[in-house]
């Protein structure tokens, strides 16, 4: 590492990524060599989880290195309540920008922000509405129209793009950017999975992919000509989410017989838990279990993630050529898996391993990381973790009474910690969704938590359902389900007194460290405040000379 340049983070997060579609994870047919070069300059961490497998919920316990029980943006457009510290707050108050490019998922608090009169297009209100960013481009790649309207109201910068590069429509993010088209010219929408195998129609260059690349290679060279001082960079590719539809070359580049199978059991539909078969009995859930369906859409899956790595190519092309990569932590992750039709599920939401486990990967170019290159860590690590890894990076102090995460930085470094976590969380709020309404349960009790040590994986259901249970060690596809198995209840004690330790902690106390509760316990107090003194001989001198002296008596004279 270069000591005379500033020290950089690019954080690179993608969209629906699983952690085992990279061929450095084992894949057998796909390949993702620019991925797989960052792992072998850094570290790759074989079971981290995030604390929601949900993008808007999991993805607010990123920024602000928080629970989703502590944050409370359980769902994607549940507002981060104003208030909540995030990656920004912290990394500017030691001096460092922290910017975005690309998706964030985050719903402001307009009530909250009207109500202490922060004006959004103020600095200040500007970066509360985007999740404390300072944005060189936001675009969260949600442009679906419907009959009530888009999804995402905001002004779609990328349909913008388009409309400037000559693609027709309203939305050009849709009619050609996520969409084929058939042989007499009629638009092949990529919501229907079995257009999923059909080119994309749109140059591959200017599909989102390659669109957010070109805007944080600006955004590298502009801090670069600015000499601008320390920065971290928060890279938010939206692929490889649905609509799972991508432009040629990609489209094609993997066939029907790469498709893995489905990891899923005859056995998961029998004595179905009853939150796990709403999921199975739903509608994404029962298109993924027809095999049409995933040799459809997996190939196309695996081309985004072709195309992704590819433009990780460029990106890392660029910054070698300009120096860039001597000073610059880099991080590949992803805010939730994809189940792909394991399980006999689709999308994400439900706390199997293709949900709730990403890929990270670290790159740290500083010499004390020499001894841990091209190693794969398999200690317990959570999402929440890289807050404080960053402000580590920094050398800063970590504000451990606000952040609930730790520091990845001796794991980096190939140091053991004297203690680390024994069990990781994740939770996940079902409550807006269908499978709650035909559940008939109350918004609080429509909840899953996740808890799971290296050998066993437990998930609580809220609502008086007994346990889920998986045997990690000797089950790691998570195929039978032991929780109704009573000569497993010790083991399920033992998840759930892991359960309660977590629900025990101290996370709400934000305004005030544990330092500094130290320092007022032992500070001599002389505020004047004098409890339980029965004489006054018991208090030192200096203390009770303001309560002594003559007293100055004044006599009250009769009018008469």
């Amino acid at each position: 590492m270069n000591s005379e340049k500033p020290k950089n983070i690019l954080f690179i997060m993608f969209d629906q990524l699983r952690f085992d579609y990279l061929s450095c994870a084992g894949h057998p047919f796909l390949e993702t060599p620019n991925i797989d070069k960052i792992a072998e300059k850094g570290v790759r961490f074989s079971r981290c989880y995030v604390q929601s497998p949900i993008c808007g919920a999991s993805r607010m316990s990123f920024y602000t290195g928080r629970y989703v029980d502590s944050h409370g943006a359980a769902w994607n457009n549940f507002p981060l309540k104003v208030g909540e510290l995030t990656l920004g707050d912290h990394l500017r108050k030691i001096g460092v920008q922290s910017w975005l490019v690309g998706k964030t998922h985050m719903q402001a608090d307009v009530e909250g922000m009207e109500r202490l009169g922060l004006d959004p297009d103020s600095i200040i209100g500007a970066r509360v509405s985007d999740c404390g960013f300072d944005v060189f481009e936001r675009d969260d790649g949600l442009w679906a129209q419907g009959p009530d309207g888009y999804y995402d109201e905001k002004r779609s910068p990328y349909n913008e793009f388009l409309k400037q590069k000559g693609y027709k429509g309203e939305n050009p993010w849709h009619a050609h950017a996520n969409s084929g088209v058939d042989e007499q010219g009629n638009i092949k929408s990529g919501w229907w999975l079995n257009n999923a195998g059909l080119p994309a129609n749109i140059n591959e260059e200017d599909s989102e992919t390659p669109y957010l690349t070109n805007r944080a290679i600006e955004f590298l060279n502009k801090m670069q000509d600015e000499k601008s001082g320390s920065w971290m960079c928060h890279l938010s590719y939206i692929k490889p989410h649905w609509p799972y539809i991508v432009p040629a070359p990609y489209h094609n580049m993997y066939g029907q017989n790469q498709v893995l199978a489905a990891v899923r059991s005859d056995y998961e539909l029998e004595n179905t838990h009853p939150v796990y078969k709403q999921f199975i009995d739903n509608k994404v859930g029962k298109a993924f279990q027809r095999e049409e369906v995933r040799r459809s859409v997996i190939p196309a899956y695996m081309g985004l993630v072709k195309q992704c790595d590819d433009q990780l190519g460029r990106l890392f092309s660029h910054m070698e050529k300009t120096g860039q990569m001597e000073n610059t932590m880099i991080i590949i992750t992803s805010d939730h898996g994809d189940y792909l039709g394991d399980h006999h599920l689709g999308e994400k939401g439900m706390l199997h391993e293709p949900s709730v486990k990403i890929p990270l990967i670290i790159y740290d170019p500083s010499p004390d990381a020499d001894a841990s290159r091209g190693s794969q860590c398999d200690e317990l690590v959570e999402s929440i973790d890289l807050a404080p890894t960053f402000l580590d990076f920094f050398g800063a102090n970590i504000p451990d009474h606000i952040l609930e995460g730790r520091s990845l930085n001796q794991l980096i470094h190939n140091q053991k910690p004297e203690i680390w976590r024994d069990f990781a969380v994740s939770e996940y709020n079902y409550s807006t969704t269908p499978m709650a309404a035909k559940l008939e349960l109350a918004p609080r009790d429509a909840r899953l938590f996740m808890i799971c040590d290296k050998n066993w994986k437990l998930i609580h259901a809220e609502g008086g359902f007994r346990p889920m249970l998986f045997d990690l060690k000797n089950d790691p596809d998570e195929l039978k389900d032991l929780g109704d198995d009573s000569s497993y209840s010790s083991v399920i004690d033992s998840m759930y007194n892991h359960l309660a330790q977590w629900s025990r902690r101290q996370s709400q106390r934000t305004t005030i460290s544990d330092e500094k509760i130290l320092q007022a316990r032992s500070k001599r107090k002389r505020t004047g405040v004098l409890l339980g003194v029965y004489d006054e001989n018991e208090v030192p001198l200096d203390q009770r000379q303001v309560y002594q002296g003559k007293a100055d008596i004044r006599l009250e004279q009769d009018e008469d």
